[in-house]
Parts: structure tokens; C-alpha cells; sequence
């Protein structure tokens, strides 16, 4: 494979579509994807999705399981509220590691190891003794847990041009409800079991469902000699340059997932708070709002592939904006904090589908563009939410609203300035 993404350009056509350009225009890629074994598109699809929803909950468990971890360790909620962050960090660092050899690796074999791995860190989580080792071992996990971001391409690949967003967001619809399962199941047998079955059962099913998904992926034909392994991770600059659209794309959903890092994994520390006083059951419960997520993911995809990503992206900025002063006044009215938990994952995830579509659709590299896309993202989310725990910590629940402000302003500012 040719060592940048402008040398690949000129040997292979490629999908590149602006923001508002008809979906009718975009063309398949130009590196075909060989035929494989004749596994169903709807079962491979819905494989996919059900294994992007149990591996993406590894990132997010610890969140609503912090009370009961601090508990476990002596300590306050709010003073190990980074481990959330930990996460994030390392879902981050396994992205710009493994992510971009879904364009050279054989991503069946790629799949199962990454399975194995991070079904062990999770073991490691259950029985670590305290903080530290809970953190490496919860980074290890989700570096490993980037198994959706090899998949997302695949998919993207192998879907007809006129409906390339609606698969895209059936995949992402099964990555949201991985994000619930963590907050409503991980909270409710953390309550009944403990913390540590949790994280148990999180890597059984990981292990399961990780290494069925690679049983079932196409057989791929790779080059056998593709370069460094590294070599994906040294074309990102390169990428990134020739493609403003993916640099909007990136610094647009960086801001609506910091905004939405920012209150979601504080969340728990209010409900368990003197605001509300529930147990981390019953705040786990919480999560179920995720579930417009889920439901709204196919009607994005829709509108993406009608109108584009750009005007599906300003209205899910648009509807972001309205949730924030509902959050602050979720501080004190329970009704406002439900309708605003709805409101953001209906934003995020119609943001999301625009946004990574757009990424998926603008280089030769699309393993490589997405690996950009998503590390920006849980960069930016992983900082806006550790710095929302402090904020929790000096200025309480109206701390982290002032950041998930900041963050989805500066979102769409920047992607305004430096993308245009």
C-alpha cells in the first residue's frame, strides 16, 4: 500500500462527497472488498451491531459504577472520578493503534485478538486492588475495545452508495445501546452483586460475542506485505490535511461529544448526590434515555443520505443548545434532567451518524479517516469529562453544565473557522 493517502488517490477512486453535495452523487470505493463466504447481509449486520453494543459498553461502565467503587476503596465519588475518564483515554490510544490496520490487516484475525484481550483486561478489572490497578487495567479494556471502529468501515464498504448512512447508523444504533446497557444493567447487578460481577460479566460476553463476530466476518485479501504496523497511524497527518471535510467532520462531533461526556459520566455523582439521593440502581436506571439514541440513529441515516451531513449536523447542534439549560435546571427538577438525557443522545447520535459517515466517505483510507474521526472525539470527551469531575467537585452540577457549554461552542465554532 502506497505510504500516503494522496499516492492511494490517484491509483483508486474514491468516494468524496462535501457536507451538502445529493447523496445520489457518492460512488462505491475504489479497493474492493472480496466476496468471502456467503453469510447474510442482515445477519452480518446484525452481528455487527449486537458486538459493537457489548464491546463499546466496556468503556462506559465504570461511570455509574463509581459509588460503588469508591465505596469498595474507602474513598469519595467524586475524588475517583477520573477513572470514567481512564477509559476514554484508552479507548483514544487503541484507536490511533489499532484502528487504522482495518486498511492493511486481516480484520477477521484482527477482531479475535483484540476480543481476547479485552475480555482479559475486564477480568483484571474485577479482581484489581485498588484505584491504580482498576485504571490500568480499565485503559488496557478499552484500547482493546475498539472493535466497532474496524467494523464501521467494513460496513461502510460493503453497503450500497444510495444507503451507505443507514447501515452506518444501524451500527451505530447497536453502539448506543451498548452505551445504555452499561448505565442500566452494569447499575442494577453492581447494586444486587457487586461491582466486580460486573465487570466479569463484561468480559465473558466480550470474549462470546468478540470472537463469534470474527468467525463470521468475509474472508479479506491483504497485501502481504502492507508495511509498519505503525504505517496507519503515520498517515493520519497526511490524511487529515487533504481533507477538510474530515477536519470538520472531527472537530463538529469532538464538541457534541465533549459536551455529552461531560454530563453523562457525572451524571451518577448527582443522582447519588443530597440532589436526588438514589441508589446506584436506581440511577443506573438513568440510562434508558439512551434509548432515543437508538431510535433516532436510523432516521438520521435517512436524512443523511436525503440532505447530507452538514444540515443534519446544524440541527442536531441546534437541539444540543436547547438541552443545556435544561440540564442546569435538572439540577434541582427531575422532569428537566429526563427530557434533557433525551434531547442530548437524540443530538449526539444524529450528529454522529453525519458526522462519521461524512469521515467514512472522504479518502481512499477509510479506516484511517475514521481512526481520526473517533480518536477526536473520545479525546475531546475524555477531557471535557475529566474536567466536568472536578467541576462536580468545586462548583457541583452547574460546574458541568458550564463545561458541556464551553465544549459545544467551541465545537462548532472552531469547525466553522478552521474547516471552511
Amino acid at each position: 500500500m502506497p505510504p500516503s493517502g494522496s499516492d492511494t488517490r490517484s491509483r483508486t477512486p474514491v468516494i468524496a462527497r462535501d457536507a451538502d453535495a445529493p447523496p445520489g452523487r457518492a460512488v462505491p470505493l475504489g479497493r474492493a472488498v472480496p466476496p468471502g463466504r456467503a453469510v447474510p447481509p442482515g445477519l452480518l449486520l446484525a452481528v455487527v451491531a449486537i458486538c459493537t453494543a457489548v464491546t463499546v459498553a466496556n468503556i462506559y461502565l465504570a461511570a455509574p459504577l463509581l459509588p460503588l467503587i469508591a465505596h469498595g476503596f474507602g474513598s469519595e465519588p467524586s475524588a475517583l472520578a477520573w477513572l470514567a475518564s481512564v477509559s476514554l483515554l484508552g479507548y483514544a490510544a487503541g484507536l490511533l493503534f489499532f484502528a487504522p490496520l482495518g486498511d492493511t490487516a486481516n480484520r477477521r484475525r484482527l477482531v479475535g485478538i483484540l476480543s481476547a484481550a479485552a475480555a482479559l483486561a475486564m477480568g483484571a478489572a474485577a479482581v484489581s486492588p485498588g484505584p491504580v490497578a482498576l485504571a490500568c487495567a480499565l485503559f488496557v479494556a478499552a484500547a482493546a475495545s475498539v472493535i466497532p471502529q474496524l467494523l464501521v468501515p467494513l460496513v461502510a464498504e460493503r453497503a450500497p452508495a444510495d444507503r451507505r448512512a443507514r447501515h452506518v447508523a444501524a451500527v451505530i444504533a447497536g453502539l448506543f445501546a451498548g452505551v445504555v446497557a452499561a448505565r442500566v444493567l452494569g447499575g442494577l447487578v453492581a447494586q444486587a452483586h457487586g461491582w466486580r460481577v460486573v465487570f466479569v460479566g463484561a468480559a465473558a460476553l466480550t470474549l462470546v460475542l468478540g470472537l463469534a463476530t470474527a468467525a463470521l466476518l468475509p474472508a479479506e485479501t491483504r497485501p502481504r506485505h502492507s508495511g509498519p504496523a505503525l504505517a496507519g497511524l503515520a498517515r493520519l497527518p497526511q490524511v487529515l490535511k487533504e481533507s477538510p471535510e474530515l477536519r470538520r467532520a472531527c472537530l463538529r462531533q469532538g464538541g457534541m461529544y465533549g459536551a455529552w461526556s461531560a454530563v453523562w459520566t457525572s451524571l451518577a455523582l448527582l443522582l447519588t448526590s443530597d440532589a436526588y439521593d438514589m441508589s446506584t440502581g436506581a440511577a443506573g436506571l438513568f440510562g434508558l434515555l439512551g434509548l432515543s439514541a437508538t431510535v433516532v440513529a436510523p432516521l438520521a441515516g435517512d436524512l443523511v443520505d436525503r440532505f447530507g451531513a452538514a444540515r443534519v449536523t446544524a440541527t442536531a447542534y441546534a437541539g444540543a443548545a436547547v438541552c443545556l439549560p435544561l440540564f442546569w435546571l435538572g439540577g434541582r427538577q427531575l422532569w428537566a434532567l429526563c427530557a434533557a438525557g433525551i434531547l442530548i443522545h437524540a443530538a449526539l447520535v444524529a450528529s454522529h451518524v453525519a458526522n462519521q459517515t461524512l469521515a467514512l466517505t472522504t479518502t481512499s483510507l477509510p479506516a484511517t479517516a475514521n481512526t481520526a474521526y473517533v480518536v477526536g472525539g473520545f479525546a475531546s470527551g475524555a477531557l471535557a469529562s475529566a474536567l466536568a469531575g472536578t467541576a462536580f467537585t468545586h462548583g457541583g452540577w452547574g460546574g458541568v453544565c458550564v463545561i458541556a457549554t464551553v465544549w459545544l461552542a467551541l465545537g462548532w465554532v472552531t469547525a466553522i473557522r478552521r474547516s471552511t
